[in-house]
């Protein structure tokens, strides 16, 4: 039989009930467009995942104070503050897996510009801090090691003090109050907007960590952290590895003993999220995919009730020389037909819902080529596996019983 042929008959008998085959094919329609608009939430969940980490840098580390015991009673991580400034002098000649190191400090403050007051987070960090967090600078410049060795008082502003204290007028070399210290703004940094939904990474101020220190904490022998950037991702653990064993040597850590620090490598913690937002994608679409197989049982419903009532035609094709394969294929392909159409309808839908989403809730979403294929091939093999079993029973009719049956 000819296949074209047999698509132009299938269609004409699914043309008779038009609204019985519109509404078999709506389990299609809405399994397909479900699970390519919970798919496209989930591989956009996971694309902001990768981009904030991106932002970041993947090849990022920090070192943080581990905890101290007192009297018996431990304490959290970072109530031991033991981190110094030469510790990450020393990191930053001794590990040759790790590029930049910008020892840290932090603290808030209120600030002040004439009659303008705003209060924010006030970062002492190193001149390779930009390189480290991927940060780059909007106008201005950042500060460099000769003012970090001698303390100067200059500032670099965070793109959300920007707009609170100067409202889009020029920064640069304007004075601004942090503590009643005066600080000459330098530059300002390129916006990089919320981290997770619970802070503004913009509402910041950066300077010198000495002369945070020197000026605005007043403990000039310890500092609260150490960021790091690997040489590359791949020499993160390496990285890791190098900086444990230069702080344990430093810190005379007894072999056996714990460690008084702790390292943290961004690209664990980078795959750890990428791995949760796999799983939520997965889980996403296994509950949408319950919806095809939905559609999947209407269709095989449709078709056995489309047997029982053309078994007098069944009769007549084959008095007339169609054989059992004949008849196979033809309710076959009425069945694939139903829901390949209900799977096209289905990924515009889905489509158009992963757009909506995206507008209307503020999620990110991403609509992939292979979440589309996905869905269609599904959408096809659940037609030819619900419609196997009716047009098996339709090609298996005794030709004679057939064209009896009133």
């Amino acid at each position: 039989m000819n296949i074209l042929r047999t698509i132009r008959v299938s269609l004409r008998a699914l043309g008779r009930n038009k609204m019985r085959s519109f509404l078999t094919a709506l389990g299609i329609i809405i399994g397909v467009s479900a699970v390519i608009a919970m798919v496209s939430i989930g591989q956009g969940a996971k694309k902001a995942v990768e981009d904030r980490f991106n932002s970041i840098g993947t090849n990022l580390l920090f070192v943080r104070p581990g905890s101290r015991s007192f009297h018996g009673r431990q304490g959290g991580s970072g109530t031991y503050q033991n981190l110094t400034p030469n510790d990450a002098k020393a990191i930053q000649e001794k590990a040759d897996a790790v590029e930049y190191v910008s020892p840290s400090v932090s603290t808030r403050a209120q600030v002040v510009y004439g009659n303008k007051n705003w209060n924010t987070s006030i970062q002492g960090v190193g001149a390779k801090y930009p390189e480290i967090r991927n940060w780059e600078i909007d106008y201005g410049i950042f500060f460099d090691e000769i003012m970090v060795k001698t303390g100067q008082k200059v500032c670099v502003l965070g793109n959300e003090v920007n707009n609170n204290l100067f409202e889009g007028d020029d920064p640069i070399g304007k004075i601004i109050r942090i503590k009643k210290v005066p600080f000459r703004v330098i530059g300002v940094l390129k916006s990089k907007g919320e981290s997770g939904g619970w802070f503004n990474r913009d509402d910041m101020i950066a300077m010198p960590y000495t002369t945070a220190q020197r000026r605005i904490i007043g403990r000039i022998d310890r500092i609260q952290s150490i960021d790091v950037s690997a040489v590359s991702m791949v020499r993160s653990v390496e990285a890791m590895e190098q900086i444990q064993e230069i702080l344990r040597i430093r810190h005379k850590i007894a072999p056996g003993a714990e460690d008084d620090f702790h390292v943290r490598n961004m690209s664990e913690i980078a795959e750890g999220a990428a791995e949760s937002t796999k799983i939520l994608t997965i889980l996403l679409g296994g509950i949408a995919s319950v919806s095809l197989l939905v559609g999947g049982i209407g269709i095989m419903n449709i078709m056995l009730v489309s047997v029982t009532e053309r078994i007098r035609e069944i009769g007549i094709r084959m008095s007339v020389g169609a054989r059992e394969r004949d008849i196979l294929l033809q309710f076959l392909t009425e069945a694939i037909v139903l829901s390949v159409l209900g799977g096209f309808i289905g990924i515009g839908l889905g489509i158009a819902t992963s757009r909506l989403i995206s507008h209307f809730a503020g999620w990110k979403t991403l609509v992939s080529i292979g979440a589309i294929a996905l869905a269609f091939l599904f959408s096809g093999s659940v037609g030819i596996f619900f419609g196997f079993y009716p047009a098996r029973k339709a090609s298996k009719l005794d030709p004679i019983e057939a064209l009896r049956y009133e």
